[in-house]
C-alpha cells in the first residue's frame, strides 16, 4: 500500500480525531496499552491497521514498540506506509499545534491533488538502525532525491528516520527547518537567527520532548 493524496487527508483527519479518541484515552491511562481492546473514535474509512497506527502514534508515543510495529506493518502495511503515514502524522501535528499556540484557528486541510504515488523504494535503503529500513548518505543512488547534500543536513539518525520515503522525509524537514531553524543555522553559535537565542531554542525543545515523550 501507498497513498494517493485523498488517503494522504484522511491521515491528516485522522491525526485531529485522535485527540479525542476515548479509546486512546483509556489506554494512555492504563498500565499498559495492551491491556484494553476496542475500537478507536475514527474519521475516515483508512484500513484499521493505519487507523491504530494514527492514533498511537498521536496518543502515546512513548510507549510505542517493535512488536507493536511489526504486527502492524505485517498486516495491512507495508513499511513505506508506515513511514509516509508517520511523516503526515508528524506534520500535521506540528501545524496544528503551532496554530494552538498562537491563537488561531485550525487551518483547513487542501483538496487533493491529482495523480499516482510513484511507489519508488530506495535500492540502497537497509535495515539496522531503528524497526524500518533507511537510507544512509553513503547509500543514496544518482536516481535519489538529493536527501542529505541539497540540504546541508548531516544525515544524523534523526535525518534517517523518515529516509525510506525519500518525498516523505524531504517534507518534514523543510517544515522543521522553518518552523525551528535551518540546518547551518543549528551550529552557527556566533549568531541569532530568531528572536530568542540558540539556548533558549534549546530549552524549550528539551521541555516539549520531555513532555512529549520524545526518547530519541
Amino acid at each position: 500500500m501507498w497513498w494517493t493524496g485523498a488517503e494522504r487527508l484522511k491521515i491528516a483527519s485522522e491525526t485531529r480525531r485522535a485527540r479525542s479518541c476515548a479509546l486512546c484515552r483509556r489506554r494512555k491511562e492504563a498500565l499498559s496499552p495492551h491491556s484494553l481492546t476496542g475500537s478507536h473514535d475514527s474519521a475516515t474509512d483508512l484500513p484499521p491497521s493505519a487507523i491504530e497506527a494514527v492514533h498511537r502514534i498521536v496518543s502515546d508515543p512513548g510507549r510505542l514498540s517493535e512488536a507493536w510495529y511489526r504486527g502492524l506493518t505485517g498486516i495491512e502495511l507495508v513499511d513505506e506506509a508506515y513511514v509516509e503515514l508517520l511523516s503526515v502524522v508528524a506534520i500535521t501535528t506540528a501545524l496544528d499545534t503551532f496554530d494552538r499556540a498562537t491563537g488561531a484557528a485550525s487551518r483547513n486541510l487542501p483538496a487533493a491533488g491529482s495523480g499516482t504515488p510513484t511507489r519508488r523504494r530506495p535500492k540502497g535503503a537497509k535495515p539496522g538502525l531503528g524497526w524500518m529500513p533507511m537510507l544512509a548518505p553513503a547509500d543514496v543512488a544518482p536516481d535519489d532525491p538529493p536527501l542529505y547534500t541539497s540540504a546541508g543536513r548531516s544525515g544524523g539518525n534523526v535525518h534517517l528516520a523518515l529516509s525510506l520515503v525519500p518525498e516523505a522525509m524531504m517534507q518534514f524537514w523543510d517544515l522543521f527547518e522553518t518552523m525551528y531553524l535551518p540546518q547551518h543555522a543549528m551550529r552557527d553559535f556566533a549568531r541569532e537567527y530568531r528572536a530568542i537565542e540558540h539556548a533558549q531554542i534549546e530549552m524549550l525543545a528539551a521541555r516539549v520532548a520531555v513532555r512529549n515523550q520524545c526518547h530519541y
